[in-house]
């Protein structure tokens, strides 16, 4: 064996928890720590490919430094559970990667890593050493190396790149902690030194003991002399709380800890029930072993739907289908290789075959109910005149989205979660049965059934035949306002460049910096760590009254972004009949919302003259008419009817101004002497409380003081209470069971 990697587990795994997003399973188990060790382990595996292996652990017992000093690591905080939770699953990902799991009752796994590299270097091998914590830099020797994760990147320690950014050797690196000592581990050192002084005192002396020898004729200021005097006994203390062990009583020998091939079975047991689909694509082909590696260590996962779950596909063709009934609902997957088929009777498999071939070779087909990935995309690959003839008992990714909003819905990702398989690329459409009966059984459990079969299914058939018909747009005005708007933008331009007394990039925020704030000597508000000076649209604002120059900004920003975002992109998207058509997204929003791209036809602007104006190219086809319909207050109706507040419901259902009750009641005014700054005071409260407006936020909102803010709140409340005790309940139910539901059962997972 020739090269060796030791990772110290504790330290890594502490590092991806709070450097990865919380992720659950939907059992509730935490795994961000153990997704991202997973993809370290995966990527260290892949660039050094070491002979042996071995991850080191921390264990509960006190270790021979907290016997010395009882202080040792005190004050740190406890790991959260959430971490503790992923340990156990992290030393699996370990064992089934080939490597060996290491621990030492009354040592670190600091000694460890010491111990094993020390060894390796004995035996003539490479060492690796994988931490986050700087302690390990000591071990680095000419054989062994250190790569320090860090927050931004890791860092590959040689003696060379150690010298060059400390000035010392690593050997010499424990004399300097002895003296600095080390706040994170609670190691006293010597009061008053920090890492700059010790490092220039080691650096001099190149030892600790060579510097207490020589004390008195190092000429140092008195105040530094008194300090190292008084803390003689600590530095040395300190020393040998900071030294790594590297001769630890360690059992495993190098041979024993030889990296050995994935066990196949407990990668697919632990990815399943952490359901780390992600990695499911990595392990899917068999790789050839690379010269000089270890035992190949296989980066492909078998097959892992059983046999029985697969029955074998009776092949058939196009022909064949005249003959054949089939029960509802008849699953349909289209593979790359042909279409796979399911019912209750069998499963079957039409070889080069699609969706649309299908269809259009057996009409019949579509008076079959028929349960698939996605009902838009089965919608999408037939003729549009006929799509819609086809009759849908089932879409999983749409069943999928309503059990749960967040993640994603690919049908890798459902199979794994909820049939804990892989996707049997021969009969999916087998397991696609299955998996429908599984998530049925959800929606019933969890009270979903009847959003999923009345609003979400029925839906996607609607947006398909509103995608289909487009909206119609005025293509002729569109041209005529992107040429005004690029004859805005040169016009403002030259103005710009006039106010600045030069020309420069307008869209560079960092050349835009230096002409308002070196070149016309504009107030600083925000600098960024990109370009230096922050341009956005919020300091801008606040630039307003100090130039004319910012308004000529804002004006040339506005027509550049109106041109190039919505009057040519939208002329680009439009069909030869002027028809835009967008497409409607179910499973992207994590609240239930749809979502719209390809245009985006959800974010057209009306707040500014420019909005309005381009608003004006949509159009209606001949001897029709747009309407334009919302909802009046819907957010505070809506609170009204779910908390049952006798007050706001009399309001709505008397007619009258909810906003100047609202201010009637907190001010106490009669509601005819409600002035529109009231009226305008009151609409914030409203709309603020319902999304959990504190007093800070509403004194910013609407100008006043923290202290007013708080009065309106309180107020509001009073008027109120039934709202105020609802949204308490709903924090409470949040807390309790993990998420709150809408009137129609859909959920939102805290």
């Amino acid at each position: 064996m020739e090269k060796m990697l030791v990772i110290d587990g504790n330290s890594i795994l502490n590092r991806q928890y709070y450097g990865v997003r919380p992720l659950c399973t939907k059992e509730g188990i935490y795994t961000n720590a153990v997704f991202g060790f997973t993809k370290v382990l995966l990527s260290l595996i892949d660039r050094l490919a070491p002979d042996a292996m071995a991850v080191a652990f921390d264990r509960k017992e006190p270790t021979f430094r907290h016997k010395l000093y009882d202080a040792y690591k005190a004050g740190r905080h406890a790991t959260p559970e959430e971490l503790l939770m992923q340990f156990p699953y992290a030393e699996r990902l370990v064992k089934a990667l080939g490597a060996s799991v290491l621990s030492l009752p009354g040592y670190e796994a600091d000694d460890i890593l010491g111990t094993l590299s020390r060894r390796s270097e004995e035996a003539g091998m490479t060492c690796f050493l994988v931490t986050g914590d700087k302690d390990a830099l000591q071990l680095i020797t000419d054989r062994t190396t250190v790569l320090l994760a860090g927050n931004a990147e890791t860092v590959s320690y040689t003696p060379e790149v150690f010298y060059e950014k400390y000035g010392v050797t690593p050997a010499q690196f424990v004399d300097v902690k002895a003296l600095m000592g080390d706040a994170s581990d609670n190691i006293p050192g010597v009061s008053g030194i920090g890492e700059k002084t010790a490092l220039k005192l080691i650096a001099q002396k190149g030892s600790l003991e060579a510097l207490y020898a020589d004390l008195p004729g190092l000429h140092l200021t008195p105040a530094l002399q008194k300090r190292l005097e008084t803390g003689q006994d600590s530095a040395f203390f300190s020393q040998t709380l900071a030294r790594i062990d590297c001769a630890a009583p360690l059992e495993a020998t190098l041979e024993s800890l030889a990296r050995r091939p994935y066990d196949f079975d407990a990668l697919r047991a632990l990815f399943r029930e952490l359901e780390f689909t992600a990695f499911h694509k990595i392990f899917r082909e068999e790789p050839t072993a690379s010269a000089g590696s270890a035992p190949a260590a296989p980066t492909a996962l078998p097959s892992t739907v059983p046999q029985s779950a697969t029955p074998q596909s009776t092949v058939l063709q196009l022909g064949d289908l005249s003959s054949r009934t089939f029960s509802a609902p008849l699953a349909l997957f289209e593979t790359e290789t042909g279409l796979s088929l399911a019912d209750a009777a069998g499963a079957y498999f039409l070889e080069g075959v699609t969706l649309a071939s299908f269809f259009d070779a057996w009409p019949a087909a579509r008076r079959v109910p028929v349960a698939v990935y996605d009902s838009k995309a089965l919608f999408y690959a037939l003729p549009a005149a006929s799509a819609l003839s086809v009759e849908v008992a089932d879409d999983f990714s749409l069943a999928a989205y309503v059990l749960d909003a967040a993640g994603s819905f690919s049908p890798e990702r459902l199979v794994a979660v909820y049939l804990n398989e892989e996707l049997d690329r021969e009969a999916p459409a087998t397991q696609m049965l299955r998996l429908r009966q599984t998530l049925e059984e959800r929606l019933v459990r969890e009270d979903t059934l009847k959003l999923y079969r009345t609003v979400e299914l029925p839906l996607a058939r609607v947006l398909f035949a509103m995608e289909q018909r487009g909206f119609l747009v005025d293509k002729e005005m569109l041209a005529d306002f992107s040429e005004k708007l690029e004859s805005a933008a040169a016009i403002a331009m030259q103005e710009i460049y006039h106010l600045a007394g030069k020309s420069f990039n307008i869209n560079s925020p960092k050349q835009l910096g230096e002409v308002l704030f070196e070149d016309l000597k504009l107030p600083v508000f925000k600098k960024n760590k990109s370009h230096g000076y922050s341009t956005d649209a919020e300091v801008l604002e606040k630039l307003r009254p100090f130039s004319p120059i910012i308004d000529l900004i804002t004006s040339y920003r506005q027509s550049v972004k109106f041109k190039a975002t919505y009057a040519d992109a939208l002329c680009r998207a439009a069909d030869e009949d002027g028809r835009v058509h967008t497409r409607f997204h179910q499973t992207v929003t994590a609240t239930g919302r749809l979502s719209s791209a390809e245009p985006n036809l959800q974010n057209i602007p009306v707040r500014t003259e420019l909005g309005r104006e381009f608003r004006r190219a949509f159009a209606a086809r001949e001897g029709c008419l747009l309407v334009d319909a919302d909802y009046s207050q819907i957010e505070l109706r809506i609170v009204a009817a779910l908390s049952g507040d006798e007050t706001m419901i009399r309001a709505f259902r008397e007619g009258v101004d909810i906003h100047a009750v609202t201010a009637s009641q907190i001010f106490g005014l009669p509601v005819e002497n409600v002035t529109s700054e009231l009226r305008k005071r009151a609409k914030a409260v409203n709309f603020g409380i319902v999304y959990g407006i504190g007093g800070y936020s509403l004194s910013q909102d609407i100008g006043i003081s923290k202290k007013e803010a708080d009065e309106y709140i309180a107020g509001y409340k009073a008027t109120y209470p039934k709202v105020d005790a609802f949204l308490k309940n709903q924090i409470k139910l949040a807390k309790e069971q993990g998420h709150v539901t809408t009137l129609f059962g859909r959920r939102r997972y805290i």
